[in-house]
């Protein structure tokens, strides 16, 4: 294990981290954090849950140690609010140890107070592009003295549609400056971006913490309607954290009811939530005051916590991509995890496409609430299911 030391991280980072209990590095970030504060352009192909944050965020905050205090000169672009919010908590400490403050700005949040904030002085911001261009537009922000921009998740930035936002901030961003992107994939769009946007960037890859099938284990499971949320909490009560996804915000809102009626602490966390509603319910996730968290697939792109030991597909995913990307919320870090498919009657046919798809070749197999495999469906050899 390397430590952040021999990285040439600063001693105060160093001892921000250590406070934090972080002291040796994760492969993303032994790669991308010598380039980075070398003053590099670094693309990073990098999965949820790899330790991507602090790859970007260690050497964005050691590269403003002497800069001029209350005046913006990084910016973080992330896709949703959520990942803001985790941004801003993972580096405030590391921040706050070189006299640094960071402020995450979002959409569904007064802007007024952003305003306030932004006008007391921040030398990194961490934003969603539309709530940045707001910024802009109203001349509440000036990106003239940005020397470092962080793109993170940029293949969630194109499949949700915002790259012409974001392509819109970085042609507005002319002085000199360092550019870190993040992604899970590299193409397409993406390297549209990089191609456009980077200069002569280093490319690093970890190809363990790619999102696949190996990372974890899967049982797909035949329910019937009446009995499935009783299933589910028969599965979430043996373990201290699960991510249940549902196809809809009105399926979650009832899930997550039947769960609280079962025994099982559970809140739902979709876009119709209020923000404060959102931010809380991930907190006491994260916190493990709330052992399960029932969410859509777009709300799930802002969860980021370690320690998930099962994701239950609830209701099928579209896709085999979406199917990784859920299941991906449980097998982070190089930890192992457990994926439950539940698959009504009317699913399975769409299922078993899925299966094809990710190359599973794993029965599915009929169980009731009262089954005791439940509670160990990881030992469990679905294979030798009478």
């Amino acid at each position: 294990m390397t430590l952040f030391s021999e990285l040439g991280v600063a001693p105060p980072v160093v001892s921000a981290l250590q406070e934090r209990g972080i002291d040796s590095a994760f492969a993303i970030q032994e790669l991308a954090i010598p380039d980075a504060l070398a003053g590099r352009d670094v693309c990073g192909k990098a999965q949820t849950g790899s330790g991507k944050t602090l790859a970007f965020g260690i050497p964005t905050v050691q590269a403003l140690a002497d800069a001029k205090r209350k005046t913006l000169h990084a910016l973080m672009l992330v896709p949703t609010r959520e990942l803001a919010t985790q941004v801003v908590e993972e580096l405030a400490p590391l921040a706050g140890s070189l006299d640094l403050k960071v402020l995450a700005v979002y959409g569904g949040a007064d802007i007024d107070k952003q305003i306030a904030k932004l006008n007391a002085g921040v030398e990194i911001v961490v934003a969603t592009p539309g709530r940045l261009i707001d910024l802009l537009d109203r001349k509440a922000v000036s990106v003239s003295d940005v020397n470092c921009v962080v793109i993170d998740e940029a293949d969630r930035m194109a499949d949700m549609g915002f790259l012409p936002q974001v392509e819109w901030i970085l042609r507005r961003i002319d002085g000199e400056h360092q550019t870190l992107l993040f992604s899970a994939t590299l193409d397409g769009a993406v390297g549209s971006l990089i191609t456009r946007y980077q200069t002569d960037p280093v490319f690093h890859e970890v190809e363990s913490d790619d999102v696949t099938v190996e990372n974890m284990t899967h049982r797909f499971i035949q329910v019937h309607q009446m009995d499935q949320a009783k299933v589910a909490a028969s599965i979430a009560k043996s373990v201290d954290r699960t991510i249940v996804f549902c196809n809809t915000k009105r399926a979650c809102d009832k899930v997550a009811g039947e769960l609280d009626k079962l025994g099982v602490a559970a809140q739902a966390i979709h876009g119709d939530l209020r923000q404060r509603h959102r931010e809380k319910a991930l907190a006491a996730f994260s916190a493990g005051q709330t052992s399960v968290l029932v969410a859509t697939d777009v709300a799930a792109r802002g969860i980021h916590v370690d320690d998930v030991e099962v994701v239950i597909h609830f209701d099928p995913p579209d896709d085999h991509k979406t199917y990784l990307h859920r299941s991906g919320r449980t097998a982070r870090a190089g930890d192992s995890g457990l994926a439950v498919s539940f698959v009504r009657w009317n699913e399975e046919l769409h299922v078993k496409r899925l299966q094809k798809r990710l190359a599973l070749d794993i029965p599915i197999v009929e169980m009731f609430s009262n089954d005791p495999r439940l509670t160990d469906l990881v030992s469990w050899d679905p294979t030798e299911a009478a």
